[in-house]
């Protein structure tokens, strides 16, 4: 939780798969600023493998984690942003999320739902004063592969193109400043999921020669 009038942070310990700490987190949010004006959907881990080598739980945690992390918050952000008339979710998918990555079935799985999930919110939002951004972050260099190293079992490495979580925090602050409906921190996500949707076999095979191997 921000204050940016007092340049402060405060960190409260919350669940993100339990409804009722996601409900509690955005309840004392509101009760130490009076109002909610940003959400950010950011919390998501990564799991590796061939669909039928992923056990059915490692499959529902991830679930929890991706696509519940981010319903529960929009569910108890919106009643707030409603009252307002103004507010910014902001949900922080993947380019698995628009594009399959082979051996990240699980992951994108979720991936998908999220963004199927935000893009109706988005559009039921219209007219409404609250604004809802969806990010599209490429392979990002933070501890988010060394936590799927963890929850896969083994090592992975990408050939694809990287980015900074720094340019991406960038690129959602603008698009708070300047409401946008999609984020693509890099562009060559974009290129991929218009290509994916013009030439999906030739998408494949590109994404094939990116895809995460193991080491």
């Amino acid at each position: 939780v921000v204050d940016a009038a007092a340049h402060l942070v405060w960190e409260v310990v919350a669940d993100v798969t339990r409804q009722a700490d996601v409900q509690a987190f955005v309840a004392r949010t509101v009760d130490t600023f009076g109002r909610l004006d940003v959400a950010v959907c950011n919390a998501g881990y990564g799991l590796y493998g061939a669909i039928d080598t992923i056990a059915a739980d490692d499959m529902r945690a991830v679930m929890d984690v991706n696509y519940f992390g981010t319903y529960f918050l929009i569910h108890a952000a919106l009643p707030i942003m409603r009252r307002q008339h103004s507010g910014h979710i902001v949900v922080m998918s993947s380019i698995a999320g628009r594009r399959g990555i082979p051996y990240m079935g699980a992951y994108c799985a979720t991936k998908f739902a999220q963004v199927g999930l935000a893009e109706c919110v988005r559009a039921e939002l219209q007219g409404t004063g609250i604004d809802l951004s969806l990010v599209y972050p490429i392979s990002t260099e933070t501890e988010f592969f060394g936590v799927m190293t963890q929850h896969s079992g083994f090592a992975t490495r990408a050939s694809g193109p990287k980015q900074t979580p720094e340019h991406v925090a960038d690129r959602v602050a603008a698009a708070l400043r300047r409401p946008v409906p999609e984020v693509y921190p890099k562009g060559i996500a974009k290129g991929l999921t218009i290509l994916g949707a013009i030439a999906p076999g030739l998408t494949d095979g590109i994404v094939k020669r990116w895809g995460r191997k193991p080491i």
